[in-house]
């Protein structure tokens, strides 16, 4: 099935208030000269301002020692074959790029603060080389795969996607990745396969927040639909901003799922699980206000907020809320518009 772009309200945006893709673009075409110099992201440093500054007017790549970059070294050579990937032009819009200083250091990162502008500092010792990933569950090709060969399996590609946090608040991020389907495509699932879960690392030596918030249920854990991981929009992912992921930005391997709220794209993946029976998710366990489906919508609202419109990051403004943050064309068919179990 083919699909057609049409434009969203957040096209219509006039162009003085976002940040320029175009300025981005170039960063980037900048990046991929460097890169065939050999002279790498570590010559790179970002100038923008933080979240609470005016946004910059580029996203360009962060450094990868620098208070909002965090990205190991050993990854940024390893890597250099891989990043910066090409744009795939399906995934774009007129909106603007976020700025990476500013998508960087407001994070919602439980593991290691509930404070979203200090995640950045705190992420300096958290040790992700080496890292691997365990597949099981109703699959034939269960095991331990390291980090390197996974991000190798599938076609890298980029895809900027529109955020949205169930908090009310969306940025525009350009990320890395390649569809979860052709990793999901080469395992042999069952054939009674139904659900996926996944898991994120347990290490409360280096995430402060698993200790402090001793009241949560860690290692964070979250699930998708099989029908919803073989969509094509959900983005097994490496990478932020043309480079490797930051900690503070589910290094080294996370997914991305743009049509639901934000805390569906579970970070630092240690685990996937393929099973009959649904999963249960961290915060459906942790507090009745969400469910498991958290798919983004203007007409159903959060127990203690309006889901009818969002705070976008690059301006502040408050604009409205898209039928499942602006991607219906892709996963509309998906579930029944009326029934509220499917936005919660």
């Amino acid at each position: 099935m083919s699909y057609l772009k049409f434009k969203k309200a957040w096209d219509r945006i006039p162009a003085s208030q976002v940040t320029s893709e175009s300025t981005y673009s170039s960063r980037r075409h900048f990046l991929q000269t460097l890169g065939s110099t050999g002279l790498g992201l570590s010559m790179l440093s970002g100038c923008a301002e933080g979240v609470d500054g005016a946004p910059a007017d580029s996203a360009g790549p962060a450094p990868s020692n620098g208070p909002y970059g965090q990205v190991p070294p050993f990854w940024t050579q390893q890597w250099e074959d891989l990043f910066p990937a090409a744009r795939n032009p399906r995934f774009q819009t007129d909106r603007g790029v976020t700025a990476e200083t500013l998508a960087t250091g407001y994070n919602n990162f439980h593991e290691f603060t509930t404070t979203k502008q200090r995640v950045k500092d705190l992420v300096k010792e958290f040790d992700t080389d080496p890292w691997k990933v365990e597949i099981r569950g109703e699959v034939e090709k269960k095991g331990t795969y390291d980090l390197d060969d996974l991000i190798r399996m599938g076609q890298l590609e980029e895809r900027l996607y529109h955020l949205r946090c169930v908090e009310a608040w969306s940025a525009n991020i350009p990320w890395t990745g390649y569809p979860l389907s052709q990793f999901i495509e080469k395992l042999n699932l069952g054939s009674d396969v139904k659900y996926v879960r996944f898991l994120t690392l347990l290490r409360p030596a280096q995430m402060p927040g698993q200790r402090g918030l001793s009241a949560y249920n860690w290692p964070y854990y979250e699930a998708l639909s099989i029908e919803e991981a073989m969509n094509e929009l959900t983005l097994l992912t490496f990478g932020i901003y043309g480079h490797p992921l930051n900690k503070q930005s589910g290094a080294p391997i996370r997914i991305v799922v743009p049509w639901k709220y934000g805390f569906k794209s579970i970070k630092s993946i240690v685990l996937i699980e393929f099973t009959k029976h649904r999963p249960r998710t961290f915060w459906s366990d942790a507090s009745k206000e969400y469910g498991f489906w958290a798919n983004a919508h203007p007409r159903f609202d959060h127990p203690r907020w309006s889901q009818a419109s969002e705070i976008f990051l690059n301006t502040k403004e408050r604009l409205p809320t898209q039928r499942y943050n602006g991607y219906q064309d892709f996963v509309g068919h998906l579930y029944p518009e009326d029934d509220r179990r499917y936005f919660y």
